[in-house]
């Protein structure tokens, strides 16, 4: 399947953003995705500047395969509870402290403070990270080497602070 940035063979995760600017925060979910073998689609979708095609896309996606939504938003940062309002898929909402942002609070909360009924997961300022680690826990309730891939993460996360405890304990 093609995509406006990447070619992926049946992507699961769709990767969206604001604007090209939100990129340096967004390819960290990429990045994630990569690592746990996790096929996705990255592009830009503005609620502001191009309603249409966040309509089109957030209507289109689980017809294409995709299973969850990433959504990066700066600002006011509309997109991940507007893409959540029109689509029936999980949405992950990554604020992003943008040029234009106060500090981030506003992209905060206007992804966290969602409406009953329209729920959109959200994670920390700028942790496109955890939002790719999140969605590829939401894909391995249905694909068992995407368990495997996340058991092995985890434990490198574990074997890391391990050897930096260690580290720190003989002095080295």
């Amino acid at each position: 399947m093609t995509t406006d940035n990447k070619i992926m063979s049946q992507p699961k995760i769709g990767i969206i953003m604001g604007s090209k600017s939100d990129l340096p925060v967004m390819q960290d979910a990429a990045d994630v995705l990569n690592e746990l073998g996790v096929d996705y689609e990255i592009t830009v979708v503005s609620a502001h500047r191009t309603p249409d095609r966040m309509f089109t896309y957030a209507r289109e996606a689980a017809g294409r395969g995709i299973k969850v939504i990433i959504a990066g938003a700066g600002g006011a940062a509309h997109l991940p509870g507007m893409v959540a309002s029109l689509t029936h898929l999980p949405v992950i909402g990554v604020p992003v402290k943008s040029s234009n942002s106060i500090d981030g609070w506003d992209s905060i909360l206007s992804i966290l403070q969602m409406p009953n009924g329209i729920p959109v997961a959200t994670v920390a300022l700028n942790a496109a990270k955890n939002a790719g680690i999140l969605a590829a826990q939401i894909i391995s309730t249905a694909d068992e080497q995407v368990v495997k891939n996340l058991i092995a993460f985890k434990e490198s996360l574990k074997k890391k602070v391990e050897e930096s405890a260690e580290e720190m304990k003989t002095g080295k």
